[in-house]
């Protein structure tokens, strides 16, 4: 069943009909493909349009591959991609540099100092300044 998909266009969102096309699946099949892959999560406009992000659609093609071509089952796909999405955590975990004062001023079980009780940064704050924008930008 493995055949050639088109190149994903550079765009930000697209539409369940364009990744049906993109992947090579129908629509009722991504549908219920969210139900049973927690990753899958396509931002839910007006009249419960989903919009897919391009990160999103690389999981969808990931998904078919490991169902139609490699032979998977619903379960033994949910779990390779929770194998994958660990082995990633731990090698780029591996490649961040630490910096010692980083380290003593993150806060510790030891300390018992909450996380939701550490100070923002400024550059914490202008990222979310800037997702927020990008979010209301969207919703206009």
């Amino acid at each position: 069943m493995s055949s050639v998909l088109p190149p994903i266009p550079a765009k930000r969102y697209f539409t369940i009909g364009e990744v049906a096309q993109l992947c090579g699946v129908k629509p009722h099949v991504l549908r219920y493909w969210e139900q049973e892959f927690s990753q899958l999560r396509p931002v839910k406009r007006r009249g419960n349009r989903r919009y897919y992000q391009h990160h999103e659609v690389l999981m969808i093609r990931r998904i078919r591959d490991l169902l139609y071509d490699q032979g998977f089952t619903i379960s033994g796909a949910r779990n390779r991609l929770q194998e994958l999405a660990h082995s990633d955590r731990e090698v780029h975990a591996a490649d961040l540099p630490v910096e010692v004062e980083d380290v003593e001023a993150a806060p510790s079980a030891q300390t018992g100092t909450p996380l939701d009780e550490r100070p923002c940064t400024p550059l914490d704050v202008a990222q979310l300044r800037k997702e927020l924008e990008e979010i209301r930008a969207f919703l206009l």
